[in-house]
């Protein structure tokens, strides 16, 4: 009746459970039904046997409990009594049935968690990979930076200025490869490890000053015009936070470069400082194309790097780790459409309650 390799000590159990039945049923008149007791092999078949040893334990379950109307005798049998046992029958089909769905779906979720713990692994796997051929990528990068400004200082003999510009050309594309590999290890870094911050009292108006000053000269190669403002008044203000300078700087980095790269010949992109309740907010204001709808729940996620008109294509790591390092701070970052043309990107943090100077 069962499967050709079930287990055996299964197999002896449910033969015992059906002849203790079967002792009940063709001991004791019709009218007694004893059928239902037949669930019990049924639920212990299920998860310890195949699905057609189950079927057919089901099955005998519901023979058997039939039989017994006709076998020892049939005296006392009436219409109530074949509705009792009907009922019993349906019963085990029932549970039968239940049994084979419960098993099915423990199945697929045991299929989904193999699967969920592949993509795991394979995603593990990938993260290390990246990391460390990340890292493998930063001291030939450096040596080759430090080769050209050996050249440019003259060490291998004389350069003209039409050498100069060239490596110094070269020079600046070693170090934006150089800052993408560092963004990738901090952003896989960050992904494993968390982030660590050397939290103490930071000025945001001057981390964004200083950022505004390390941007000038690519602002003016793109002839983009950089400023920073104030919502309620021009003067220059303190907004103390708790957190890590050095972090935030790069906070305001990304997003200024992100503006720069978007904007016009021409262009402007605003650094506007405001406080609210509890909150200073930081706005970057651009007056590119803007961002299409669709895109905007998806600028922070890593590599995202949009499908719209907007001039450049970056690698997708700099707005995400800005969300990192904001997060990490306890803030909100955000990004949305200015009206008539360009884009806005804006984070708030936690204000300190106390001015440390």
């Amino acid at each position: 009746m069962l499967t050709s390799n079930p287990s055996r000590r299964t197999c002896f159990l449910i033969a015992g459970l059906f002849a203790v039945v079967m002792l009940l049923e063709y001991n004791t008149p019709p009218e007694y039904v004893f059928g239902y007791l037949y669930t019990g092999p049924i639920l212990l078949a299920n998860p310890r046997l195949n699905r057609s040893a189950t079927l057919q334990v089901t099955v005998a379950a519901c023979v058997l409990t039939l039989l017994n109307l006709v076998l020892p005798d049939t005296q006392g049998v009436d219409a109530a009594t074949v509705a009792d046992r009907l009922i019993a029958v349906l019963s085990l089909i029932v549970t039968g049935w239940l049994s084979d769905r419960a098993r099915r779906y423990e199945e697929a979720i045991a299929a989904q968690k193999a699967q969920l713990h592949a993509q795991q692994q394979l995603a593990s796997l990938r993260d290390n990979f990246a990391s460390t051929l990340t890292h493998d990528l930063k001291t030939p990068l450096l040596g080759a930076i430090e080769t050209l400004n050996s050249l440019q200082q003259g060490y291998f003999g004389e350069v003209t200025e039409q050498q100069q510009e060239v490596l110094a050309m070269m020079t600046r594309s070693h170090q934006s490869s150089l800052q993408l590999v560092e963004t990738l290890l901090d952003v896989y870094r960050n992904d494993t490890e968390g982030l660590r911050l050397d939290l103490e009292p930071v000025n945001l108006v001057a981390v964004a000053e200083e950022a505004i000053a390390t941007l000038v000269h690519l602002a003016t190669t793109r002839r983009v015009y950089l400023a920073v403002g104030y919502t309620n008044s021009e003067f220059r203000r303190s907004m103390w936070v708790n957190g890590d300078a050095l972090q935030l700087q790069r906070v305001f980095s990304n997003l200024l470069i992100n503006g720069i790269n978007h904007s016009p010949r021409g262009g402007k992109v605003d650094v506007v400082l405001a406080s609210e309740p509890g909150y200073h907010v930081v706005k970057v204001l651009d007056n590119g194309p803007g961002i299409t709808g669709d895109e905007l729940p998806y600028l922070f996620e890593r590599f995202y790097q949009g499908q719209s008109d907007r001039q450049a294509k970056g690698s997708g790591l700099g707005l995400y780790l800005s969300r990192q390092i904001v997060e990490a701070h306890g803030g909100t970052i955000w990004a949305e459409n200015r009206i008539p043309q360009g884009a806005l990107f804006g984070f708030k943090l936690p204000a300190l309650s106390v001015s440390p100077l």
